[in-house]
């Protein structure tokens, strides 16, 4: 005779679980979070800005070409 398995015991054990490891987690504080999120928007212009001249200068010099 094959077993089922407990299916409730598992979920609670699976979720206790996870929230002994988050307690393990070690956050970060809110000033490093802000640099963090400055230093993304700003790779992001950066890069958002590099990508739209080089697609500018591309763009010309089909035109010239053409």
């Amino acid at each position: 005779m094959v077993k089922k398995p407990v299916k409730k015991y598992a979920e609670k054990t699976y979720f206790q679980e996870i929230k002994e490891e988050l307690k393990k987690v070690k956050w970060a504080i809110k000033e490093a979070m802000f640099k963090y999120t400055i230093a993304t928007i700003i790779f992001i212009v950066v890069f958002g800005l590099y990508f739209y001249g080089l697609d500018f200068l591309f763009s010309w010099f089909k035109g010239i070409v053409s």
